[in-house]
């Protein structure tokens, strides 16, 4: 063995090269950033689009996602990437019908589908009536089951904006909820 071999030093066991970082980050975030960015208004029709931008800009900046923060990055990332798609949505003529694409899934019996269809149907409605950053909260915290306190940590908010915020996205959701059923829906 040369000196100059010595002298290098071992590389670092959990050093992973950029491009198995990526693969291991889609692999175990994928399912995740979906559901994320279909629970943040995007519509199923933009939902494969929107998945695929949100992990290029992961891939571009791996080097800069600091290790055990990868699921912060994602969900910043799945979040800004939704609300463009939103804004582009509503600047678009064309009016998508969300449900068509429901209607295709495969499931149990016809009767649970349609219930399952409108419930997620008015779901989806009210979730889309809160402003973001309190969907957002409400998201994570009721649907992912995430903690306040890695909510504050994903979108780098005190624990108490968390809590204020997500109390407000209550209120608002229980509100058009009451709403719903006034009309005779229920979500």
């Amino acid at each position: 063995m040369t000196h100059a071999a010595e002298a290098l030093p071992p590389p670092a066991p959990t050093a992973v090269p950029g491009p198995a970082r990526v693969r291991a980050l889609v692999t175990e975030h994928f399912d995740f950033v979906w559901r994320s960015l279909l629970r943040l208004g995007v519509p199923r029709a933009d939902a494969e689009d929107a998945l695929q931008q949100v992990f290029l800009v992961a891939s571009r900046k791996i080097d800069e996602i600091v290790p055990g923060r990868e699921r912060a990055f994602l969900f910043g990332t799945a979040f800004r990437i939704a609300s463009r798609t939103r804004r582009t949505q509503q600047r678009r003529r064309e009016v998508l019908d969300g449900e068509a694409a429901d209607r295709l899934d495969p499931g149990p019996g016809a009767d649970e589908l349609v219930d399952r269809a409108r419930a997620r149907a008015e779901l989806d409605a009210i979730l889309d009536g809160l402003p973001i950053d309190l969907r957002a909260v409400f998201v994570l915290f009721e649907l992912e089951q995430a903690t306040t306190g890695e909510i504050a940590a994903l979108l780098d908010l005190p624990k108490g904006t968390v809590a204020s915020r997500l109390r407000r996205a209550r209120e608002e959701f229980q509100a058009a909820v009451r709403r719903s059923a006034a009309r005779g829906r229920t979500p």
